[in-house]
């Protein structure tokens, strides 16, 4: 075999392994800024074909770490499918962008690789029901002053940017090109320094707030007498929680799945627990009548009233057969307005900005993850924050109960367990941002998108002009 399709394929292999790291669950944020280099430097010095599979083969490796997790969610095989799906955006941004870099001669042909991995990250966000899930930012999420840039540019800013640093390592390597290296590590420095100077020491508190979780779920089969050692000890958390200073408490996405005539005796109970523990209350219950579906939030106030209730947006692949809401309530506590979301919604930017425009300081999220989700699941929800400009406390079941702040560092945090469940006591933090990334939205992915789109007709372009003469002439 030829000594440099070896070498190459040690290159894809050790890139494939990098990424597996940098991009899954527990995602190894410095590791991302380099992880894919290896890669492209071998798929951008080869053929088409080579290329294509080498960047197959890393992708399939990056891709493997989040199939056990596909497994939970889906059928073998969607789980199969999607795996290979992942694996083929590498393949495709890695190929479309060694042809850029093929035919051009010139050091910007680096801006190809980062442009393209904005475009597929705007389109999936705009377009798929489970949006940019799997986003490139995310593997930042855990790293503050590397994610404060998505309050101007959305995370396309921060993929660009992690993107654009190992294609110019890669450039570097083949093409001498030292000094674009230098350039991209100046970019990633000023965007560390921006993030760094605009955090503060320290965010002042606002009200406290309770969270209260227990992983045990109340389904139509569950035992009556285990439903009830549930809700029980749900009541004895907030009253605890009430005792100790809370003046809110979130409680996890769908606790029980119950018919109408039961939803309708639970508000009842609930009404009553918020009324004698003196706290606004937020609980998630799913209500199943039959061919109507609902996720639900509920907002008791301190009176005994169902304040608010709140339907779910995004649904989870589980639950095809819901019908999503479209509202966003916004409900002012002591002077501090509060949003309501469940879960998956948090993971749209979208939805996120929707609430950054209408005000909010903070967000109340039920939540249910999957155990091994947990920490990506509170982390990519925390970024909504940080472009819209709240504070978030999200309670979930088989996750995190989690209180983060408008820059999406986190305040306090526990794990959830089965009963008797485990709860968190904190102050919500009280600043409230006003973010560029709010006002004008997904300005620079899109604008991205179009760069990426123009980069790739320029290749084009002189045929098409050569083409026009010759019929005119």
């Amino acid at each position: 075999m030829n000594r440099r399709i070896v070498v190459d394929v040690l290159l894809a292999l050790a890139g494939g392994l990098a990424m597996r790291q940098a991009f899954g669950l527990e995602p190894v944020w410095w590791l991302a800024w380099i992880a894919p280099a290896p890669l492209l430097f071998a798929a951008w010095r080869n053929g088409a074909l080579v290329s294509a599979a080498l960047a197959l083969l890393a992708g399939l490796i990056a891709a493997s770490g989040n199939f056990a997790y596909f497994m939970q969610l889906m059928p073998v095989p969607a789980a199969v499918l999607v795996t290979l799906l992942l694996a083929l955006a590498w393949v495709l941004v890695t190929g479309l962008s060694r042809r850029v870099v093929m035919h051009t001669a010139a050091p910007w042909s680096v801006l190809a690789y980062p442009l393209l991995w904005c475009a597929v990250d705007t389109l999936l966000a705009a377009a798929h029901p489970d949006g940019n899930w799997g986003s490139l930012a995310y593997s930042q999420a855990d790293f503050a002053p590397a994610v404060q840039i998505v309050a101007l540019t959305g995370v396309a800013g921060l993929v660009f940017a992690v993107a654009l640093v190992p294609a110019a390592l890669a450039l570097a390597a083949l093409r001498g090109w030292y000094a674009l290296a230098g350039c991209a590590l100046a970019l990633v420095a000023a965007i560390f320094a921006f993030g760094h100077f605009r955090m503060p020491g320290d965010v002042p508190a606002g009200q406290r707030v309770g969270l209260a979780a227990i992983d045990d779920f109340i389904g139509p089969r569950t035992p009556a007498a285990h439903a009830e050692r549930v809700w029980a000890q749900y009541e004895s958390h907030v009253v605890a929680l009430s005792a100790q200073g809370a003046r809110i408490v979130v409680l996890p996405e769908k606790i029980a799945i119950v018919a109408p005539e039961a939803a309708a005796r639970l508000s009842e109970r609930l009404a009553a627990l918020a009324a004698r523990a003196g706290v606004w209350l937020v609980a998630g219950v799913g209500l199943d009548a039959g061919a109507r579906k609902l996720n639900l939030a509920w907002l008791f106030s301190p009176g005994g009233q169902l304040a608010v209730t709140y339907q779910k947006h995004h649904l989870a692949p589980p639950e095809r057969d819901y019908l999503p809401g479209a509202a966003y309530p916004v409900r002012e506590i002591a002077g501090t307005p509060y949003g309501l979301a469940i879960c998956k919604d948090m993971h749209f930017a979208a939805m996120g900005r929707a609430y950054g425009q209408r005000q909010a300081q903070a967000i109340l999220v039920p939540a249910w993850d999957f155990n091994a989700d947990a920490r990506y699941a509170a982390r990519l929800s925390a970024l909504r924050g940080v472009e819209s400009g709240y504070a978030m406390v999200r309670s979930a079941r088989d996750g995190l109960l989690t209180v983060t702040d408008a820059y999406g560092r986190v305040v306090a945090e526990t794990r959830s367990a089965p009963l008797p469940g485990a709860t968190l006591l904190s102050a919500v933090p009280a600043a409230r941002l006003d973010t560029f990334y709010a006002r004008t939205g997904d300005w620079f992915g899109w604008l991205a998108t179009g760069a990426a789109a123009l980069l790739l007709a320029l290749p084009a372009i002189p045929r098409i002009a050569g083409v026009v003469r010759s019929r005119v002439s």
